[in-house]
């Protein structure tokens, strides 16, 4: 196979109606590790491995997903996992980091901040120091081959006891400064309080590291509320449902919150019906920071470009916009400020240029 050749479809042509949007430098804030792999290369290591795999991750592939309901996210789960199941060596996560890395820079990725849970990884690899180790050394060989800039985001799971997110967070604050940049809240808004993790993000505050828990998609406005309240959220993961509280929205724009929109993962996990219906220039109009992500293009079957390409098809985004949502996902990112410094203004070459 290609290793250089994206696995999933980037959506319309990135040139329609506009500038090439693959030129548009850009940072990527919501990408989960295993979500993140190439379909191929699922295919490749769950043949390798001897793994079986549901026709909905092989010939039906990407899967019809909902999560409605909680049956809904168990599904939607129970395939994730068997995506991680086929990462058996370090040469496998190796692969996957330096393929996320080529296809982040095939689509105009400056920066890439990837999210992962030590602890679903960490029986396999040695424990969870162990793993994150190999994964900050892999990101770091991935960087110097693609010219990528990649940060790790340590997640703790909302579904398992807080205790266990203290241990995350203390493992995170370990490498604060050497890689990992930010602590997360991941997995079903429905499970767990999310206040009984408060002492968990207190850790990682101390240490530095950057609040960035998903809320405001699947629970809706009371979810992003609790975790700007309790967490101290500096990014929000999706957040998106903050469009029904016009007073939480007002908030999260004074504040300078920035959104990790996911377009594609809100519609097939049934939070809105179609692309249409993502109140992105809702958002937009209330002046919130907003950077568009991919989430698990692995499941979803779209990676960060069809995101801007669906924002200029279906919202009806011009390239000044277009060139807003890139620059907002560069401000809000962990990258050093001079980099930032320098990918805001090649987002200003990029708009200077002729159509």
């Amino acid at each position: 196979m290609d290793d250089a050749s994206p696995a999933v479809s980037t959506g319309p042509a990135a040139t329609t109606s506009g500038r090439d949007l693959r030129a548009l430098p850009k940072a990527h804030l919501h990408l989960h590790f295993t979500g993140s792999m190439r379909h191929s290369t699922l295919l490749d290591l769950a043949d390798e491995h001897d793994v079986r795999l549901p026709d909905s991750l092989r010939n039906e592939w990407p899967p019809q997903l909902s999560a409605a309901d909680e049956k809904g996210w168990f599904r939607f789960q129970r395939l994730y996992d068997l995506a991680r199941s086929v990462l058996r060596t370090e040469a496998d996560v190796r692969r996957l980091m330096r393929e996320a890395a080529e296809d982040e820079a095939a689509e105009g990725s400056r920066w890439l901040e990837i999210q992962v849970d030590p602890s679903g990884y960490g029986a396999r690899f040695g424990g969870i120091t162990a793993f994150t180790d190999l994964v900050l050394d892999a990101a770091r060989v991935a960087s110097e081959h693609t010219g990528v800039g990649i940060a790790v985001v340590i997640a703790a799971n909302r579904t398992k006891h807080p205790l266990d997110a203290r241990t995350l967070a203390r493992l995170a604050a370990k490498y604060a400064g050497r890689g990992v940049v930010g602590f997360g809240l991941s997995n079903d808004e429905r499970r767990g309080t999310i206040h009984d993790f408060a002492p968990a993000f207190s850790i990682a505050h101390r240490a530095g590291l950057l609040s960035v828990p998903h809320g405001g998609e699947l629970l809706g406005p009371d979810s992003a509320r609790s975790c700007l309240n309790d967490l101290r959220a500096r990014r929000l993961g999706h957040g998106i449902r903050a469009t029904e509280d016009p007073a939480l929205l007002e908030r999260i724009a004074g504040e300078e919150v920035t959104l990790e929109v996911c377009p594609a993962s809100n519609v097939s996990l049934g939070v809105y019906p179609t692309s249409a219906d993502v109140p992105l220039r809702t958002l937009l109009a209330a002046g919130v920071p907003v950077a568009l992500g991919a989430d698990d293009p692995l499941l979803f079957g779209s990676r960060l470009l069809a995101q801007y390409t669906t924002a200029r098809a279906t919202h009806g985004l011009d390239d000044a916009e277009l060139a807003a949502l890139a620059r907002g996902s560069i401000h809000g990112s962990s990258a050093p400020p001079e980099l930032r410094k320098q990918w805001a203004e090649e987002v200003e070459d990029w708009l200077a240029t002729t159509p």
